[in-house]
């Protein structure tokens, strides 16, 4: 398994993991591992890296997702 796909557990409280559970179905992500593996990319992207900005798809789907966060009107 490569260092990029090897997995490490987190734990949250019941009552974190409910809320991010909820959040989660209602953005479209098809688990609570993949609610929070987008939401720390994003959080952990450092664009002074070199790395190159979103591309328009990326950029779009972002905005839809903050959108149906309540972060974007």
């Amino acid at each position: 398994m490569s260092r990029e796909q090897e997995s490490k557990a987190v734990f949250l409280s019941a009552d974190l993991h409910a809320r991010i559970e909820e959040r989660a179905r209602e953005t479209g992500f098809g688990s609570v591992e993949e609610y929070v593996t987008f939401v720390m990319e994003e959080v952990l992207k450092d664009e002074g890296e070199g790395e190159q900005a979103f591309s328009k798809e990326e950029e779009e789907e972002v905005k839809k997702r903050l959108k149906a966060l309540g972060y974007l009107d």
